[in-house]
């Protein structure tokens, strides 16, 4: 890659395709901050989370401070600022989770994977994510492994559940 097919900041460079992304996504907004978004999700999807100097490089793209980029990187619970496994999991913590049981199912999977939450496997294959709600109160206690909802789990159903997820 040619150092002019690069937005650069210190340590950090976006590529074309990143780049093109972005300036063909911010066509779509009035206002460039609005489109900081989705830039956001653009250098995620690449590269699986969004690092430190990602915020100046999309700030100077959309010519916005890097400061109004990196509120919504830390605003949004669904950027990550830092490297995540291939596999997210999410397991709710609301009330009704907690009474339906959530502290079981997270202990179970915290011996099963040796992580708490906010870790990532040694493997890097599973990260371990708590979130207030996943709006599935019917099933508690609920969790998420990547973009699928699971409810009614079980701390004995957790292993199998994640041997699914290669």
């Amino acid at each position: 890659m040619s150092n002019a097919a690069l937005i650069q900041t210190d340590r950090f460079a976006l590529s074309d395709t990143e780049r093109s992304a972005i300036e063909h996504e911010m066509h779509h907004y009035e206002d460039p901050r609005a489109a900081s978004i989705e830039a956001l999700k653009i250098v995620q999807k690449e590269r699986g989370w969004v690092p430190d100097g990602a915020a100046d490089a999309i700030g100077a793209i959309l010519g916005i401070p890097a400061s109004d980029v990196e509120g919504v990187a830390t605003f949004y619970s669904q950027i990550f600022r830092q490297p995540v496994g291939r596999h997210i999991i999410r397991v709710c913590d609301s009330m009704t989770c907690f009474i339906g049981g959530h502290e079981n199912v997270l202990d179970s999977i915290k011996s099963e994977l040796g992580i708490v939450p906010g870790q990532t496997t040694t493997d890097g294959r599973f990260t371990l994510l708590p979130v207030c709600c996943l709006g599935n109160c019917d099933k508690a206690p609920a969790m998420m492994i990547d973009d699928e909802t699971f409810g009614d789990v079980q701390p004995e159903g957790v292993a199998q559940l994640l041997e699914n997820f290669q």
